[in-house]
């Protein structure tokens, strides 16, 4: 089988870093056709700048990375620094990149790519709030034939919130954006809360990444540190907890993961309930089943899949 051609779209973010690395580590399985930042973790300027480093960290500095939508569609941009410091990537000391951004906006790039694609030929890869994607959709909705299916991270259901008591950062960033992509008629695979809460780092495993004795294998070593610390205070976990690179885990290997197809709705009304993925888990509405929702993974293959990629960078 010829690579997935992926159209990556992030908010760097520690996680998307590894997510990103994921992806270019592993060229016979996927074919990155570009890099989109979104406002979201931290503002787009740095999510950009993040982006940029990440290729260079890689050595792949031919990827395209192109800036997007700096605000989500209807209200101010919540950012997430008390998570992952004022740079988004803070842990290792990168140094400033020599790429430069794309001219193109992120959103114009996304549409000319789709349109320019066969039917169902390119999965979108979401690892941040889903601006950049639902903007697309809503300029060029002809651009969903062209799409495979959207595989994102966001929404839990049994896990609840991550940034509300009921919300999970991404969605609840932008949940107009999100309603707008889970009514689009695209197949959607949904990484919640509700797995990636199984695919922690622990100290074993993040010394694995540090053991690669590589510039890739160090970065990412130093940023679980830091990210770490966040979530094992709040959840009194054993680690922290690898979000997005579920993302390119599932392209690469989706036996690793079980989830169900369920309908799931944003709520985009409620002040309490803001950002919530309401997931029928139980089938208890008759509301068609729009996405793959993940609950479970397999933690030991993935963090054996992740550490051998890394090691090839």
């Amino acid at each position: 089988m010829s690579p997935r051609k992926i159209i990556i779209d992030t908010d760097p973010g520690q996680d998307d870093a590894v997510a990103i690395l994921l992806a270019l580590a592993s060229p016979g399985e996927i074919d990155v056709l570009g890099i989109t930042c979104v406002a979201g973790n931290v503002p787009l300027a740095l999510t950009s700048k993040n982006a940029l480093m990440i290729c260079e960290l890689a050595g792949q500095t031919d990827v395209p990375v192109f800036a997007g939508c700096d605000r989500p569609l209807g209200r101010d941009l919540v950012t997430a620094e008390h998570v992952h410091g004022e740079t988004g990537l803070n842990g290792p000391t990168l140094p400033d990149p020599k790429m430069q951004l794309q001219d193109q906006h992120a959103v114009d790039f996304i549409i000319d790519t789709l349109r320019g694609a066969a039917p169902k030929s390119i999965t979108l890869c979401p690892l941040g709030p889903l601006t950049n994607i639902a903007t697309a959709l809503e300029k060029a909705p002809e651009i969903a034939e062209a799409v495979q299916e959207i595989v994102l991270m966001g929404g839990a259901y049994f896990e609840v919130g991550n940034i509300t008591p009921t919300a999970e950062f991404n969605i609840y960033v932008d949940p107009q954006a999100a309603d707008i992509v889970f009514k689009s008629g695209i197949h959607i695979v949904v990484m919640s809360l509700d797995v990636t809460h199984k695919a922690l780092v622990t100290p074993p495993r993040n010394e694995a990444f540090r053991a690669l004795g590589t510039p890739v294998g160090k970065a990412v070593s130093e940023m679980t540190d830091f990210f770490e610390r966040f979530d094992k205070e709040k959840y009194g976990s054993e680690g922290a907890p690898l979000h997005d690179p579920c993302v390119t885990a599932y392209l690469i290997d989706p036996t690793l993961f079980k989830g169900r197809h369920i309908n799931v709705e944003i709520e985009t009304q409620s002040e309490l309930t803001l950002g919530m993925t309401v997931a029928d888990w139980w089938g208890v509405t008759d509301r068609p089943a729009n996405a793959l929702f993940i609950k479970d993974i397999d933690a030991d293959g993935f963090f054996t899949l992740l550490t051998e990629r890394l090691s090839r960078l």
